[in-house]
Order: C-alpha cells, then structure tokens, then sequence
C-alpha cells in the first residue's frame, strides 16, 4: 500500500486565522457593575485578569446593556455597536500591538 494512503488524513490549519477572545454585552454589564466602571479597555480587561496580553477582543452582541459605558477593542460586531451605542456609551476599535509593529 503507498505511504500516502497509510497515513492518516489531517485537517487544514488557516495561518492567517486571527483568533478573539469573545465578549458579550452580558459580560460587560457584569463587568461594570461588579468594578463600578464606566471606562472599559484592554488595560482594564488585564488588570483584572479577563484577557491575556498576546489577545485580542472581540465585542458580540449576545445580552443587554443599561449602563452607559465606553468600550475599547479590537473588534466589534453591528449589533454590539448599535446596542451600545442606544444605551448612551460609546465604542473605540483599536489594534493590537503585536499589528502595529507588523505594518511598521
């Protein structure tokens, strides 16, 4: 039998897949109200252990959000945006370090 058909089949590994860290509107009403914040950003997000430094975060829309709050990240979904914005906060997309110093 040839070698190729000995060998077991593997899958297909993307190298330019960009992997996030998800995080819903239920998360960052959790969030605000258990650090009584109105500022959330990576920063915030490491300090408290909720995100490693090499991640990336991504906004999803998945819950409900009373508080006003400006949040910082990487990326966001339309309907994490809409719903943040209609409570009165604001979003903030940024790159990740590791991307500033590739486009450099």
């Amino acid at each position: 039998m040839p070698l190729q058909q000995r060998l077991p089949k593997r899958g297909f590994k993307n190298p330019n897949r960009v992997a996030y860290v998800p995080l819903n509107l239920k998360q960052l009403q959790a969030i605000s109200e258990k650090y009584e914040l109105t500022t959330i950003d990576f920063e915030v997000l490491l300090k408290n252990n909720l995100v490693k430094k090499t991640d990336k975060v991504k906004l999803l829309g998945t819950g409900s959000l009373t508080a006003a709050l400006t949040v910082t990240a990487h990326a966001a979904s339309e309907s994490a945006k809409a719903a943040i914005e209609s409570a009165g906060g604001s979003v903030t997309l940024v790159q990740h370090p590791a991307d500033q110093k590739a486009d450099a």
